[in-house]
């Protein structure tokens, strides 16, 4: 019977995955339809400049106007639609300000093309600000507080997901919008540079954003194949703390995960991440098994089932499917 329940909820409810890699490869969008995902987002850019990013943007504006069963979001609303339409709904996501160099008007750029939602840093220092694995952490550059400014003014949601403590907190004192982590864990539940503390935690529920809880096994648990559970333990975590309203999805599943890449491919993307600094050691290495039960976004299903399992209410499982992110949206991008 719950399981009859948990699939009616979860085909009814609007899902939204914040964060979605694996989409460097399009071919994986069926994947989230099977896993009655309504709207994702696809990393489009991270440590790369302009060029690479329009180039990595520019297949998935064909792509849009090619299926039929895709469509652009722009506004809260346009979730929504989708979702009555039996569409999947995409807009994209820069893991950190590098695509935007030194022009705060590229960031209108991208907004116009799609991009939704910007993270400031990735893991390392760059002209905005400090990221989370830096030894130290100055907070926002100058530069940054006017790019915080223009993304405000953009409607374009500010993420502090491997971001520094200092930066972060900075970002939210300066932000006339809520600010959130697109994909980070609780410190507290398992220990990570790339997971936050309940002080952040705090801070980004003030300014009216949420947590979306990552997948990603090094961010879950100390297990090489984390449980279900063990990522519903971060969930938990969030809502002891702020309560239900300010929790949601970022499983950020990847390319090199278990289940895409074969072992030789991770460990080569794995390596090519140490090399290039953009990860630390405190990446453990390849196979990256996310948690069992949704290993890949086509069994997302399990989570809802789970949640049930585990006491949520209904209303309670809309929210953290994708309710809290929809909120968030219509706050910024109208």
């Amino acid at each position: 019977m719950v399981e009859k329940d948990s699939l009616d909820l979860h085909g009814q409810s609007i899902v939204i995955d914040a964060v979605c890699p694996l989409l460097n490869a399009p071919q994986y969008i069926d994947w989230y339809r099977a896993g009655g995902v309504t709207a994702l987002a696809p990393t489009v850019g991270s440590t790369g400049n302009t060029a690479n990013t329009l180039r990595r943007l520019a297949p998935w504006v064909r792509l849009l106007r090619e299926r039929a069963d895709l469509a652009l979001i722009r506004r809260a609303d346009d979730i929504e639609t989708v979702k009555r339409d039996g569409r999947l709904g995409v807009y994209f996501h820069l893991q950190g300000t590098d695509p935007i160099e030194d022009n705060l008007d590229l960031i209108d750029v991208y907004k116009s093309l799609g991009v939704g939602i910007i993270q400031l840093t990735y893991n390392v220092r760059n002209r905005v600000g400090d990221g989370c694995e830096e030894p130290v952490d100055g907070g926002l550059s100058r530069f940054g507080v006017r790019v915080v400014e223009r993304l405000n003014q953009a409607r374009v949601i500010v993420d502090c997901s491997h971001t520094g403590p200092r930066t972060t907190l900075d970002a939210i004192e300066r932000s006339n919008a809520p600010v959130v982590l697109s994909h980070s864990n609780i410190s507290a539940v398992y220990p990570s540079p790339r997971n936050v503390s309940y002080e952040l935690l705090d801070a980004v529920a003030g300014s009216g954003g949420i947590v979306g809880i990552a997948g990603f096994p090094g961010l879950v648990a100390n297990s090489a194949k984390p449980t279900l559970d063990q990522f519903i333990a971060h969930i938990d975590a969030v809502v002891e703390r702020v309560g239900v309203d300010y929790v949601g999805l970022g499983i950020d599943y990847y390319g090199g995960q278990w289940g895409v890449a074969s072992d030789e491919q991770a460990l080569d993307e794995y390596q090519d991440a140490l090399r290039t600094g953009i990860w630390s050691s405190a990446y453990p290495p390849p196979p990256h098994i996310y948690p069992g039960g949704i290993e890949t976004p086509r069994t997302l299903p399990n989570l809802t089932r789970r949640l049930l399992e585990r006491g949520y209410q209904e209303q309670q499982v809309r929210k953290i499917l994708g309710g809290n992110w929809l909120r968030v949206m219509r706050s910024v991008w109208g």
